[in-house]
This record gives structure tokens, C-alpha cells and sequence, in this order.
């Protein structure tokens, strides 16, 4: 396993691939046993893994227990992501919900209680409610920094221009910076790539990137008659729609089958050769230098002005009397 610092407003070393735990417990009505959890766990442990990826709806908070359980008698082991806003009961009141301090204070409580532990390292608001300022969600995260409870706090499923404005925000108030983003980010879903990717890019914020995979989409496995999210969860899978994924899995089984790799082995590296840290479930890497393939079957458009600041003569600066190209390296430890 190798091992990144996530984006540039921390020194938090955090392994390439991230746990996510979505599916760690039964009681949506479809995920995985205590056992196989414990099992699934151990294996990326063993593996190198030390960045776990927990929202306290994860099904219903069991994922958190599970997780509690599991990292209380290693917890400097880990780092811990959590999220808050969307409730962990079945049926949350209205004010247990949305994106509010009085929510994050409610729930960052709750949270450490099925962690057993002291503090979240990563505290992520899930969701956009539409109504909450985001300086009061910014100033709600530099609370939780100075009370202990957290150690870093971060934005899921913003608007990027939201989150730069929290992140100026936190800047000029002296507040604790905006360390991470979390986004849907997969070859079945580049749009990211338009706004949020460049500004995590210029404001030198960490980013995950959940489903990968596209909830299964991208394993070809639905090809074959199999069963999944897609067939079992269908509410979390987003872009079931064969005749634009079509293309993207020709092409995707056909670098695979050129690598000796199976295609969510190379939807995965995909991302992280993107300098996004993929959240998924078990260990699986990669090598292939197939990107650009991938990149022209599955491309959206970036519109302006990405698509004129792209070109290679404004990525340019004067150095004496010529031109060089910038280099823009992703941080990484060995």
C-alpha cells in the first residue's frame, strides 16, 4: 500500500485507497454481516489500509459501531472520516437534520459514542441542505477543532463555489482551514472535473472520491445477470443507463484484458492516477498507462473557461526567454 498527504492544508498521511462503509450492516435491508465485516477489515489492515470512511446514516449508525468495535484497541491506527446532516435514525425528526450547528453539535456527539473514541479525525457536513450559511457550518467545524472532538473538517456534495466561500471565509476569520472535500467521482461520472477538481486543485484541498465504481456499474458484473446495488440498492446507484455506459465498459475490459486486470481494478486506478483518493472496500491496484483511452470514451465537455485555460500556451510561464510547462506533482510518501 502507498500512502499520500491529504491535499496541502494538512500532514495527515493517509493510505491511497480509502475503506468506505456504506455497506458495513444490515439495517438498510442489504449489506454486509458483523463477520464479514471483521473479515473485510482485517484485510485491508493487513494490507496497509488506514483510512476508514464512516456518515452516521450508514446504515441507520450501525457502520459506526461496527467500525467502533473494530479500531478500539488500535485507534491512533486509523484515520477516521465521519459525516453528519442526513440523520441516523430511520426516520430522523426534522431537527435532527440538514446541515446546521445545532445538527453538527447533535450529531458529532452521538457519533463518538458508536466510535468509542475521544475524536473524529475527519469530520465531513454530508450534504448540502440549502438553507444553512456555510460560515455557520465553518465556524461550527472550527468549534469542534478547538473543543477536541474533531481534527480536520471538510465539505461533501457542495457546490464548489460554496466551499471555496467557506474556505475564504475560514481563512480571513482565523478560523481552522477547510482540509477535504468528499465528491462522486468515476468514469461514469466526470462532471466533477468542470468546478470541483480545479478548485480543490487551487485552494489545496484533499479529495475523496466515492463510488468509483459507480456502485458496481463499472465491474461489468451486471452483464453477466449478476446481482448488486444496482439490482438490490437501486436508490444508490445513479447512472444505470446502458446506452452511454456501453462504450465506457467496452473500453474498460479492453485495457483490463490487455493488462491481465479486471475492470474495476482499472476504474479504480483510474481515479487515483486523477490524484483522487478512491473510496471502496477491498484492496485492489492497478498499473496501466491506459488513461487516455478512458479519458476520451467517457469525457464531458468543461465548457469555459476550463477548456481555453486548458491548452498548453496558458499553461505556460516565462522563464528567461522561453516558455517551460508547469508541473503540477501530487503529493506522495512512499
Amino acid at each position: 500500500m502507498r500512502y499520500r498527504i491529504l491535499g496541502q492544508r494538512t500532514g495527515l498521511r493517509v493510505s491511497e485507497l480509502v475503506l468506505g462503509t456504506g455497506m458495513f450492516g444490515t439495517a438498510w435491508g442489504y449489506g454486509a454481516q458483523p463477520e464479514e465485516v471483521r473479515n473485510i477489515l482485517k484485510g485491508f489492515v493487513d494490507a496497509g489500509g488506514n483510512f476508514i470512511d464512516i456518515a452516521d446514516n450508514y446504515q441507520h449508525g450501525e457502520s459506526e459501531r461496527l467500525i467502533g468495535e473494530f479500531a478500539a484497541g488500535n485507534r491512533d491506527g486509523f484515520v477516521i472520516a465521519s459525516k453528519y446532516s442526513r440523520g441516523s435514525a430511520a426516520n430522523p425528526a426534522l431537527a435532527a437534520v440538514g446541515a446546521s450547528r445545532k445538527t453538527m453539535v447533535r450529531a458529532v456527539e452521538e457519533s463518538l459514542k458508536r466510535l468509542k473514541t475521544d475524536r473524529i479525525d475527519l469530520y465531513f457536513v454530508h450534504m448540502d441542505d440549502g438553507v444553512t450559511p456555510v460560515d455557520e457550518i465553518a465556524r461550527g467545524l472550527d468549534d469542534l477543532v478547538r473543543s477536541g472532538k474533531i481534527v480536520y473538517g471538510g465539505f461533501s456534495n457542495f457546490a464548489a463555489w460554496k466551499i471555496a466561500t467557506a474556505a475564504t471565509v475560514a481563512s480571513v476569520r482565523g478560523w481552522t482551514p477547510v482540509a477535504a472535500i468528499q465528491v462522486e467521482y468515476s468514469l461514469l461520472q466526470r462532471t466533477t472535473e468542470r468546478e470541483l477538481l480545479p478548485m480543490a486543485e487551487g485552494l489545496g484541498l484533499g479529495v475523496m472520491g466515492w463510488s468509483p465504481m459507480a456502485g458496481g456499474l463499472l465491474t461489468a458484473k451486471y452483464r453477466k445477470g449478476e446481482k448488486g446495488r444496482a439490482t438490490d440498492l437501486k436508490a444508490s446507484v445513479l447512472h444505470d443507463n446502458p446506452e452511454r455506459n456501453g462504450p465506457v465498459l467496452d473500453a474498460l475490459l479492453a485495457v483490463g484484458e490487455e493488462l491481465g486486470a479486471n475492470p474495476g481494478q482499472v476504474a479504480i486506478a483510474w481515479v487515483s492516477a486523477k490524484g483522487v483518493l478512491p473510496v471502496l472496500g477491498p484492496r485492489t491496484r492497478a498499473q496501466f498507462d491506459e488513461n487516455r483511452r478512458l479519458d476520451e470514451v467517457s469525457a464531458v465537455p468543461l465548457g469555459y473557461p476550463h477548456e481555453l485555460l486548458a491548452a498548453p500556451e496558458q499553461r505556460a510561464v516565462m522563464t528567461g526567454d522561453r516558455w517551460e510547462q508547469i508541473d503540477y506533482p501530487n503529493r506522495t510518501v512512499a
